[in-house]
């Protein structure tokens, strides 16, 4: 692309308000960030559970360092994989059920090879409508193709398997979805899964660490078994508080996992000391349940003051409750209101969500106070 090519798209995406800049923070640590020597309210972080600054978990990861250097230096296949790679993947194997994990540099990576590996070339991968973009982007390298049902449409979905007739098909869908942060009806696409012979996948990076007995996820705190999914991709980057993210399945889906997707076998593995520290995270994710108690807390507190505010939330029972504004220059505008009154609430807009869905994505942590929602909703209700 020509360089005057460039400057047009950065003019027009500027004038319709949907120009992505970078801010260089000074920090982020549990419920607040500092920005230009400023304090702020953090509501757009994914540290649900507060624990990437927890004192044990900041121990874990420089012990590992110490330990175990800063990176892997090769991949897991030459000679990437150390002790503390196979710690975390035992860790998860005990808190998940499931009977082998692969690690990856990043979750986008772990989403690209679930469905690039699982898919099979005459295959039609049927994928929710606002699933991720690293699940979309998977979904148009496809050699079988794939057709999107409706959001959270269990009918859409069961038309598509019926239109397949003994054609074979895949299932993906998400545990939380990240921008409306509602989740599907698990147990009937299992169902159709099972029904229609077609293998379920599923991405539960917001539902892992939150939802279910021990933060095991999103089939856990549906009655299902993590087992139920043929293979289920998650995360470090969100509940864990950390960075990268993980396939968990039976050991023969890893085993050819291994041998066949190119996000595993050619990129550097997770760093030795992140593993570490992601491990203890699981450890105390696991144990504290008073992380996941104190979250749901801050979920109902933050609906209600919805509701004595009347801002229409999306229906929403997780830690994200989206506000919907619709125009995005609007969006933009109340969000750098809010900063001006030291709350830190980012505007997300087209092509991160559909054209006039542009909204106020308010994420919640297990840190946040009742008084700092009370602020932001008092805030939002004076400026909308």
């Amino acid at each position: 692309m020509r360089a005057e090519q460039m400057q047009a798209l950065l003019a027009q995406r500027q004038q319709a308000g949907l120009l992505r800049q970078l801010k260089v923070l000074d920090a982020v640590k549990g419920s607040s960030l500092s920005f230009q020597g400023k304090l702020f309210l953090n509501f757009s972080g994914n540290d649900y559970l507060g624990l990437s600054a927890d004192p044990a978990v900041v121990a874990a990861l420089q012990q590992g360092a110490s330990d175990f250097g800063v990176g892997s230096t090769g991949s897991p296949l030459i000679s990437g994989q150390q002790k503390p790679h196979q710690a975390l993947c035992d860790e998860i194997c005990d808190w998940l059920n499931v009977e082998a994990v692969l690690l990856f540099s990043s979750g986008f990576a772990a989403n690209q090879a679930m469905l690039l590996g699982l898919c099979g070339e005459d295959e039609l991968l049927l994928l929710d409508k606002l699933s991720h973009a690293s699940m979309i982007d998977a979904a148009l390298q496809l050699p079988g193709g794939y057709k999107r049902f409706l959001h959270n449409d269990v009918v859409s979905l069961q038309k598509l398997l019926q239109s397949q007739h003994e054609a074979p098909a895949v299932i993906a869908t998400e545990g939380v979805f990240s921008m409306d942060g509602d989740s599907p009806d698990l147990p009937t696409l299992l169902k159709l899964s099972q029904q229609y012979q077609a293998p379920l996948l599923l991405d539960d990076a917001h539902g892992i660490g939150v939802q279910g007995a021990e933060g095991a996820g999103s089939l856990v705190q549906a009655g299902l078994a993590t087992q139920d999914a043929q293979c289920l991709m998650a995360n470090f980057g969100k509940a864990l508080g950390g960075q990268g993210g993980f396939l968990a399945t039976t050991q023969l889906v890893a085993d050819y996992l291994a041998q066949s997707a190119r996000h595993f076998i050619y990129s550097t593995a997770l760093s030795p000391a992140m593993a570490v520290a992601m491990t203890q995270s699981i450890r105390l994710c696991r144990i504290n349940a008073w992380r996941r108690e104190r979250l749901a807390e801050n979920i109902q507190y933050c609906q209600e003051l919805a509701r004595q505010y009347d801002l229409p939330l999306l229906p929403s029972h997780s830690a994200i409750q989206p506000l919907l504004i619709g125009d995005s220059n609007k969006a933009m505008v109340v969000s750098e209101q809010l900063r001006a009154q030291g709350i830190w609430l980012s505007a997300i807009r087209p092509p991160t969500v559909p054209q006039q869905q542009a909204r106020l994505r308010i994420t919640l942590t297990a840190l946040h106070q009742k008084a700092d929602l009370a602020l932001l909703f008092q805030s939002l209700r004076a400026l909308l």
